[in-house]
């Protein structure tokens, strides 16, 4: 497949996570609050939002991922291409696609929800717009080195699972489940911590609309994630061997 069709692929399988996922904890986490009396709100809550990135995943893996091999992620462009499953020199093209449409999905998103009666860009911005962060920015006030810890550990099993899932000698046709299941787990340990990156792109695009700390705490979802990518491909290539690398993917093409 030519590099501009799976740079198509990545853009749209990027920009749905983005709208699917952050749309979800901006539009739907907590639509209506908690009734007076009854103390019973609405809204898809954590469980919800975890559940949605998940699904974008595993809807995008399936219908893009033929095309593009399904990153939507720098960390994991970065951790695959570490573990010898992706070129290095298809890495800054990919990776530049894939915070394009993160932020293209964020301005959507920002424009949709504007459109909420009573809505203020001002109240948008400190209500976080999905935005991740740490210490007061954290939604249980974590520390950041806690918030490194856990974006470095989860984005590494990650990689783990994805290494895993479409290793040539596992399952056919269950990758994108196990992936976005995957995803779906990892928001729900994290999303108190740091309302869960591991994701450099999906992080990039909802705080350059929020701004000040939102961009100032960037460092940590850009630095964490592709530490923990890196580590966890390079981890399951000890485990597994090098039975599936771009080499050897060549080499049976010849």
């Amino acid at each position: 497949m030519k590099l501009p069709q799976r740079l198509a692929a990545e853009f749209a399988g990027t920009f749905v996570l983005v709208l699917g996922g952050c749309g979800s904890a901006v539009l739907a986490a907590k639509f209506l609050p908690p009734n007076e009396k009854t103390g019973i709100g609405f809204g898809i809550g954590f469980a919800g939002v975890s559940l949605a990135f998940g699904l974008t995943v595993v809807v995008m893996a399936y219908a893009v991922g033929h095309i593009s091999g399904g990153h939507f992620n720098p960390a994991i462009t970065l951790g695959l291409a570490a573990g010898r499953r992706f070129e290095w020199k298809d890495a800054i093209p990919y990776i530049v696609t894939q915070v394009i449409a993160a932020i293209a999905a964020a301005a959507v998103l920002w424009v949709i929800a504007l459109g909420q009666e009573g809505q203020t860009a001002d109240a948008l911005r400190n209500g976080g717009f999905a935005t991740n962060g740490y210490g007061i920015r954290s939604p249980g006030l974590y520390s950041a080195s806690a918030g490194f810890i856990i974006e470095v550990v989860m984005t590494a099993i990650f990689l783990m699972v994805i290494m895993g899932a479409t290793d040539t000698r596992a399952p056919k046709g269950f990758a994108p489940l196990a992936i976005g299941l995957s995803l779906t787990l990892i928001h729900l340990v994290s999303i108190p911590v740091t309302n869960t990156s591991v994701n450099p792109a999906r992080s990039t695009g909802p705080a350059l609309f929020v701004g000040g700390d939102a961009i100032t705490q960037l460092w940590l979802f850009w630095t964490a994630p592709i530490i923990g990518g890196i580590l966890g491909a390079l981890i399951y290539r000890l485990m597994a061997g090098d039975h599936d690398t771009v080499e050897t993917a060549q080499a049976l093409e010849a």
